[in-house]
């Protein structure tokens, strides 16, 4: 057959165009993924995503971040730096990235206050913070302080047994309070009897079990306190009140004697009676509590009840925060022996456990018509939040929620420490062998094998 010159062009041409049309296409797609990026993450744990939490600290961050890496020239590190603040860029574009030499600019290092290789500067409206590692709930904390701004203080009412703030014994906060602080909260112990008045710069005052009674004087200005809008947490254990039967009045609640038992632990391993169990399904709907699905433990806690309704001045909002389940009764005789309900003496569930108190208070002046959101938390238990407990699933979490809500802060939500469950592949011992042969010796031999094959096959024809 005798093939022609005219067949033999259009045949160039087909592959000329094909090979300029595959050329365009090369071009078009590098050009697309310059201007549009995309990114997939399939770890497990979402690993290589900010979470939600983060994600709602930069929509509320407005004008530009600057953020200075003091990190030697090296690669390394540089990229793994680029690599954490650039999930943050991709979110927000006022965010700004540049390197310092620390060993270039020593003075600067020294001024700026660094001490770790590495370490980032963020400079925002103003405010400064530093991030030592490259750990999201690390960065994410201190973009949440410098949106915050103001300093937010908390005072721990002591002099009275109350638990220590700064103490590493098991009764005590330590651990609850170090949290806080990374989240921009100033910790201060404040002992009545050496001020007149509690401060106005005072967020939260704090009143953590306190074991011996609080003097008439000290009471006077905790109410003083309550009634000029401020917000309180009262960790109050069985007991009794201590003298704060004069806070109890004004909140119009009752702490009755007696200790909530809660069996349902046997069937996760606690044998205490004592220790009272909420899960997700247990918690009444609530700022507080909104998407908070872990289990809390509160040991020997009693019940919060309200004595009557509230009268048109105060004004409060009751609301029930932690309620143990219907199973559970409020004990009041004597803890010994076995344990039984006693429909004559003892209150059975649901109880609450836990109440929340607002209202809006006018700032009293004509001229200004602004008003203040005053909240208050009562909960029949401190032990929780101690040393010993706050580290049980949800305690630490739901302790921080707490002091977020009473802040007025109710956007910031705490910033969950990311398990990596996918970093490692594990094999059994002889799945490691198959795939070592496979792929040092069966594999070769296979491709060697084809190879062969085909020659020979070849060479046959």
């Amino acid at each position: 057959m005798k093939i022609t010159s005219r067949p033999r062009l259009q045949s160039r041409l087909n592959s000329l165009v094909t090979l300029l049309l595959i050329i365009c296409l090369t071009i078009l797609l590098a050009w697309l993924s310059v201007r549009y990026q995309t990114q997939m993450d399939w770890t497990q744990s979402g690993r290589h995503t900010l979470s939600h939490a983060s994600q709602e600290v930069l929509d509320r961050m407005e004008g530009p971040v600057e953020i200075t890496a003091y990190a030697r020239e090296d690669a390394a590190l540089r990229q793994a730096v680029e690599k954490i603040v650039g999930r943050y860029q991709r979110l927000n574009t006022d965010i700004t990235l540049h390197f310092v030499n620390p060993d270039a600019f020593p003075d600067e290092v020294r001024n700026a206050g660094i001490s770790v290789n590495g370490e980032l500067l963020i400079r925002y409206q103003g405010r400064t913070e530093h991030v030592k590692t490259g750990a999201e709930e690390e960065f994410t904390n201190a973009l949440q302080r410098l949106v915050r701004g103001s300093e937010h203080w908390l005072a721990f009412l002591e002099g009275h047994g109350e638990r220590d703030p700064h103490g590493s014994a098991n009764y005590d906060l330590k651990l609850w309070t170090s949290q806080l602080a990374t989240r921009g909260f100033k910790i201060q112990p404040l002992d009545l009897a050496t001020v007149q008045v509690i401060p106005s710069n005072t967020k939260v005052l704090v009143i953590a079990s306190p074991t011996v009674d609080i003097l008439p004087g000290e009471i006077a200005l905790i109410v003083e306190y309550l009634l000029r809008g401020g917000n309180i947490l009262w960790l109050a254990d069985p007991g009794g009140l201590h003298g704060l039967e004069p806070l109890a009045d004004q909140l119009n609640i009752k702490i009755p004697a007696g200790m909530v038992i809660d069996f349902s632990g046997s069937l996760v391993g606690i044998e205490d009676p004592t220790i009272v169990l909420n899960t997700a399904s247990m918690y009444p709907q609530h700022a507080v509590t909104k998407k908070f699905n872990l289990t809390t433990f509160f040991p020997t806690t009693t019940s919060i009840q309200v004595e009557e309704q509230y009268d048109d001045l105060a004004a409060w909002i009751k609301s029930s925060l932690l309620v143990s389940g219907d199973h559970t009764w409020l004990e009041t005789g004597v803890l010994e022996g076995e344990i039984e309900y006693n429909e004559d003496s003892d209150k059975l569930g649901p109880l609450d456990i836990g109440i929340t108190l607002e209202r809006t208070l006018n700032n009293g002046s004509d001229e200004d018509s602004s008003s203040i959101q005053q909240r208050i938390i009562v909960v029949g238990d401190g032990d929780f939040l101690s040393n010993a407990y706050v580290g049980n699933s949800g305690n630490l979490d739901l302790g921080v929620r707490l002091i977020n809500w009473l802040s007025n802060d109710d956007d910031f939500i705490s910033i969950p420490v990311k398990t990596i469950n996918d970093a490692h592949l594990e094999f059994p011992v002889y799945a490691s062998w198959i795939i070592g042969f496979g792929f040092i010796l069966i594999l070769p031999l296979l491709f060697l094998g084809t190879g062969l094959t085909i020659w020979w096959y070849r060479k046959k024809q």
